[in-house]
């Protein structure tokens, strides 16, 4: 079963760039960049304008998000979510193949597969290794930005890959739910800040940081790898897990590891520790720096 799974969830620079020679990038595939990058560092849509895998189209995350959550990146509506990706050409047929321009290999990719997934689209594929290693493997780029005709996106939301602020704060009593923390350990123990944010974690929470998944050239590591990584940690891939980061983006990483290994129904905390360190008490939110203040 395992390696069925891992064709589907991951597809290697070798299989697109032959889907690309073969002029089958349309209507059935589209490819979507879905990079994102702290504005002072990097423009991502500038970055797409000049290079990029051909026939790809920009999958902007600012524009298919929900604008009026005070944090960043929540999921949008249905609708929403529906209109933007029927203008990018991707139908309910489509298979989408996702990446990004990261210099780890992958970053915001797993997180636009994951949105995919939980607006029920099962044919999605993140670009093993991510643009990065599309160059370096010689694979062609273009600057020519194609217009895909628009398709008719139907999406329905699957809660079950979706857990809110309020199913958090109950599990911390009833823990019904596995929680696994993606971000580095510093952040996630709280002993350093998380971009100007006080950091600390969930009570019960695992860390295990999504790098860890990664090689060092930016591939997703083995399937034996994985599930290695996930029982060092305790983490029981046949019981119900959720994933959370800072903002949503990298527990979809642990998403996609899980899946690797057969787990499709792993649940992601969209508004991850931004959310949780604005409205969750004083006492559910770990920290040792606080405690060694103490």
């Amino acid at each position: 079963m395992a390696p069925q799974v891992l064709a589907r969830a991951l597809v290697t620079a070798k299989w697109l760039s032959e889907a690309v020679r073969a002029g089958r990038v349309g209507p059935s595939l589209r490819v979507l960049d879905a990079s994102w990058y702290p504005p002072q560092e990097r423009n991502a849509r500038q970055e797409f304008k000049e290079r990029h895998i051909p026939g790809a189209s920009f999958f902007d995350i600012e524009e298919c998000r929900d604008q009026s959550s005070p944090y960043d990146f929540m999921l949008p509506s249905e609708s929403h979510f529906a209109d933007y990706v029927g203008r990018l050409g991707v139908g309910n047929d489509t298979h989408v193949v996702v990446y990004d321009g990261d210099e780890l290999g992958t970053f915001y990719a797993p997180r636009a597969w994951w949105m995919f997934r939980a607006f029920g689209h099962k044919e999605v594929s993140v670009l093993d290794g991510g643009f990065k290693n599309w160059v370096k493997e010689g694979h062609p780029v273009t600057a020519e930005v194609s217009q895909p005709a628009p398709a008719v996106f139907k999406a329905k939301l699957n809660t079950v890959l979706l857990k809110t602020f309020e199913e958090m704060m109950h599990n911390v009593g009833s823990l019904r739910f596995q929680v696994v923390d993606s971000r580095p350990e510093g952040r996630f123990r709280g002993t350093e800040l998380d971009q100007g944010l006080e950091s600390g974690h969930i009570p019960g929470a695992v860390n295990i940081p999504f790098r860890s998944f990664l090689t060092e050239t930016g591939h997703e590591k083995s399937i034996e790898e994985i599930q290695q990584i996930f029982r060092e940690k305790n983490v029981d891939l046949s019981k119900p897990l959720t994933a959370t980061c800072r903002k949503g983006v990298t527990a979809c990483h642990i998403a996609l590891a899980a899946y690797l290994c057969g787990k499709r129904d792993v649940a992601v905390y969209d508004g991850s520790w931004s959310e949780w360190f604005h409205r969750a008490p004083p006492r559910y939110k770990v920290s040792e720096l606080k405690r060694n203040k103490g």
